[in-house]
């Protein structure tokens, strides 16, 4: 679930090569993932046993301290476009790391933050992308309870895509009859119908109450939009 969550909000070509800082649960799985995306991945742990269980697994494992630029020099992770540092409770280790990776130019470098405070450093100090999976998950699971969400991404800028139950108000009518853009500030993109393929939504797509509608928009539009009933009910 980690890897697959955090690897969806990768922009990554399909030829390109990941080093992957830290294996522990939450490394290892986004290692997995984009191994699993086409991704040549090379997991750098300090550990030796978490090197073993995923030397098979990925492109290459290697035990190194990812804390000294000249070990990280002759690993070449300074040809690496792009780099996740995924240490788990050693801020120090995190950090230092992160400074290894700007000194050595990478491009694009991910971290994982244990804190607000530890992610605003992060920044400081060069990470490009700062991501806080337990709050991410938290606020995830959050949107999937209290609303009629049955799966949902959101991006730095608090834009977002849901899947959800087609609202009451877009039943038996085309998108273009519903005005739901206009009316509530979100994006249909798809359609999925039991037992039909997926297709792509059209000013003149009707919508049927059964249908699951795939929407992208700012965050709290969705969630309004999803609501449905609830939300008129609320007002």
């Amino acid at each position: 679930m980690w890897g697959r969550i955090f690897t969806e909000q990768f922009a990554f070509s399909a030829s390109d090569s990941v080093i992957v800082i830290g294996l522990g649960r939450f490394g290892g799985a986004v290692a997995q993932s984009l191994m699993h995306l086409g991704h040549d991945v090379m997991g750098v742990d300090k550990k030796e046993e978490l090197v073993q269980v995923w030397g098979d697994r990925l492109t290459h494992a290697v035990q190194a301290d990812s804390t000294n630029e000249n070990v990280m020099l002759q690993l070449g992770v300074a040809d690496f476009s792009h780099a996740i540092v995924a240490i788990g409770s050693d801020l120090a280790a995190s950090l230092m790391t992160l400074m290894v990776l700007t000194e050595l130019g990478i491009k694009d470098i991910w971290v994982k933050a244990l804190t607000p405070e530890h992610g605003q450093i992060a920044q400081r100090i060069g990470a490009h992308h700062v991501v806080y999976p337990e709050a991410d998950m938290g606020e995830r699971v959050a949107h999937l309870i209290t609303g009629r969400m049955m799966d949902f991404i959101e991006f730095e800028d608090g834009f977002a895509i849901a899947k959800i139950h087609a609202p009451a108000d877009t039943h038996n009518v085309t998108l273009a009859e519903s005005h739901v853009r206009t009316r509530h500030g979100v994006t249909v993109v798809g359609v999925k119908r039991a037992n039909e393929d997926f297709q792509h939504a059209r000013p003149e797509t009707r919508i049927l109450p059964a249908d699951l509608l795939i929407v992208s928009g700012p965050t709290a539009r969705i969630e309004q939009f999803a609501g449905g009933d609830k939300a008129k009910s609320r007002k």
